[in-house]
């Protein structure tokens, strides 16, 4: 499994929110920039950026940190947040994002998505957000009646192998992943999939590796990092497997 440090933009600064309630927001770097650094000087392999206000606003607004990331940095981004048209995807690809997430507009546009995994299929991952045991849409601001395991045989039907499944209720709040909840999870994805949600310890890292899921490939984390609850090094160091390399997810 790899690691990956998340970084949260909103308002053109690092952050990050409990439970997905902008309401409930901290700063953590002025500029992206120095977040993104920081990380890859500690050996992260690879990033995860989110575009918080292209979520709610839906379309990109945070490209220009996404390009400075990619221009002064070396390191692989897979970028998300208001990617609901085939031209976003494309814009934030020619930004520097090795990978797109997508959200709202998978679920909902047939069209776009397959249009976009024709175009650029194995750079595509799909991002599972649940809160209340129901899939969460436009930036988390909104609760669907939709089950994950519903959405996510959908989108396998269509072709998507990749995915990030998020908690969150669990996001932001360092108290742990439900190790139930993404044993379960792990059945029904046939693909590899990244998981985001309650990371708070090391020992939170070390009971997702034991699970030992053949399609887990990584785990994303972010407040614990900048609480400094544990190290990227650290991190690394539990998650580290065969498939330990920026290529597993």
């Amino acid at each position: 499994m790899i690691f990956l440090p998340a970084i949260d933009i909103r308002g053109g600064q690092a952050v990050r929110l409990e439970r997905g309630d902008f309401a409930k927001e901290t700063v953590y770097d002025a500029d992206p920039l120095d977040a993104a650094r920081k990380w890859q000087e500690e050996g992260a392999p690879q990033l995860h950026v989110v575009d918080l206000d292209g979520a709610r606003e839906g379309h990109p607004v945070n490209l220009d940190h996404l390009r400075k990331i990619s221009r002064e940095l070396d390191i692989p981004v897979q970028y998300g947040g208001g990617l609901r048209s085939f031209v976003a995807v494309r814009d934030a690809l020619a930004a520097g994002a090795q990978r797109v997430v997508l959200g709202t507009a998978a679920y909902t546009d047939v069209e776009f998505l397959d249009s976009v995994l024709a175009q650029w299929g194995n750079r595509v991952v799909v991002a599972i957000d649940v809160r209340d045991g129901f899939v969460s849409v436009a930036g988390w601001t909104e609760k669907t009646q939709m089950p994950p395991e519903d959405v996510i045989r959908r989108m396998q039907a269509r072709g998507v192998k990749q995915f990030v499944y998020t908690n969150v209720d669990h996001d932001g709040m360092l108290d742990g992943p439900d190790l139930d909840e993404i044993q379960h999870m792990a059945e029904v994805i046939r693909g590899r999939f990244l998981y985001s949600g309650g990371i708070g310890s090391l020992d939170d890292l070390r009971a997702l590796k034991e699970l030992r899921l053949v399609n887990l490939a990584g785990v994303i984390s972010g407040k614990a990092l900048y609480e400094g609850r544990f190290t990227v090094p650290e991190a690394m160091e539990i998650l580290r497997g065969r498939r330990g390399n920026a290529n597993a997810a």
